[in-house]
């Protein structure tokens, strides 16, 4: 017996055939994981919570388990480099496969996204002839062609931009190319799950037509939305349960701009981290309220580039305008200020979805968007962090847009739901999810 492998895990799984294994490593892996985890202790399932402990404190971890009801099986402590961690994490989840198989389990991993935990898991799933479910399969990003951003930023240089013109190109597919490598590493690790997986749940249709493009089965294929659609839903539901008012009262009257960021590609470019705070500091000194919620990379990017001092700065200059806050432990009090704000501005995936399903207009601080789906519906825009007036100008035609608050969820509701009933369709009563060439093709009878 292993460290990893308790007598907790062995009693929980002793009656078992199938064990659903829901894997979870950062904050968006949580809050997305949760509702898979819940329905499938609700109907009965047998199911381990196993936490790779990419994101481990209590604001980015400790807070949402306890939010959500998680009781996380094994959670493993690892140290080092990405690749370290990257390799300990695919050793010690094989530990628990291995005992899973020794003792005629079938396990049933379910990675979500496009995080190193889902791409490590994955992998080390695949080496012990398991195959796993892909919550939020297929995103790939979308980035304007290079003429269509030239032609509108040539416009803006001189004096002629037009934000509806701007607005409205980005709703058109033709506008963009695919392929980009940001973000990194998302871009590869959810490229590197998809041969890994026995079962695709997609957001959108979009997404399902990417996987078809590269060759993946319809027939494991489903569109169901996206897993954050349930949290984000209920926490609307619940917003009157915050106090995040309470500790920020400037908030409570809305009309702000709700900002996050950090991306590797916009904490590690000096031009593009910098270019961010000179928009948002032009925006504060024209009297726009804006939020600006500071992760861990966000804090070590603000030390790198000697920007701390400057952004406290900020906070005393404009006291009414310019709110700086570390990130925030629950979910809840997230959305409940997302409810009330007029604009998203963000390089995260997660708040394009959740500014979408709460009916928020959303500008995303990158060249391009691996939630291109929200561009296409009129939810969202891109902002490229390279001209700190270009952002501000694409910020302010967005700032309260009503065709943006009026396009409705594309993420759908009840989706873990829809996730569960696909898996439990598709389980083989043999092999799970993993499928050889004589049970794809049909020669297990010869």
């Amino acid at each position: 017996m292993t460290d990893d492998i308790t007598q907790k895990l062995i009693d929980k799984v002793a009656d078992a055939k199938f064990v659903h294994i829901v894997t979870i490593g950062t904050k968006p892996d949580i809050i997305k994981q949760a509702p898979i985890y819940t329905d499938l202790k609700e109907r009965g399932e047998t199911v381990l919570l196993f936490h790779t402990g990419q994101h481990y404190d209590y604001n980015y971890s400790g807070g949402v388990e306890e939010e959500f009801g998680l009781d996380v099986d094994v959670r493993l402590i690892i140290e080092g480099s990405l690749a370290q961690k990257t390799a300990e994490m695919i050793r010690r989840f094989g530990t628990i496969l291995e005992y899973l198989l020794e003792n005629d389990k079938i396990p049933i991993p379910y990675v979500h996204g496009d995080t190193s935990t889902a791409s490590a898991i994955a992998y080390s799933a695949m080496l012990h002839g398991v195959a796993c479910i892909h919550v939020e399969a297929g995103i790939r990003t979308l980035t304007p062609r290079q003429a269509i951003y030239h032609y509108f930023y040539k416009e803006f240089k001189e004096g002629r931009f037009d934000w509806n013109e701007y607005y409205v190109a980005m709703q058109d597919i033709d506008t963009y190319t695919r392929g980009s490598m940001e973000p990194f590493p998302e871009q590869v690790n959810t490229r590197m799950i998809e041969p890994a997986a026995g079962f695709y749940a997609t957001s959108v249709e979009l997404t399902k037509d990417f996987l078809l493009a590269e060759g993946f089965e319809e027939s494991k294929i489903k569109v169901v939305g996206n897993t954050i659609a349930d949290p984000t839903l209920k926490a609307l539901k619940d917003a009157e349960k915050s106090t995040i008012f309470e500790q920020f009262p400037l908030l409570k009257d809305g009309n702000f701009i709700m900002v996050s960021i950090h991306r590797r590609e916009t904490l590690n470019d000096k031009r593009r981290f910098v270019a961010i705070i000179d928009s948002l500091e032009k925006l504060a000194s024209e009297g726009y309220c804006v939020l600006f919620l500071s992760l861990n990379g966000t804090e070590q990017a603000m030390d790198k580039y000697d920007m701390r001092t400057r952004i406290e700065a900020m906070a005393k200059t404009y006291p009414e305008h310019f709110i700086y806050s570390v990130a925030w432990p629950y979910h809840r009090d997230v959305i409940a200020a997302m409810k009330v704000c007029a604009l998203v501005a963000s390089d995260s995936g997660g708040f394009q979805e959740e500014a979408n399903i709460v009916g928020v207009p959303c500008v995303t601080l990158r060249f391009g968007s691996d939630r291109g789906e929200s561009f296409i519906a009129g939810a969202n825009v891109p902002a490229p962090p390279f001209d700190s007036n270009f952002m501000t100008e694409i910020i302010k035609g967005a700032f309260n847009n009503q065709d943006m608050r009026a396009v409705g969820n594309i993420y759908g509701s009840d989706v873990s739901k829809k996730i569960v009933d696909g898996v439990l369709e598709h389980l083989d009563p043999e092999t799970g999810l993993y499928m050889s060439e004589e049970r794809r093709l049909g020669f297990t009878d010869l």
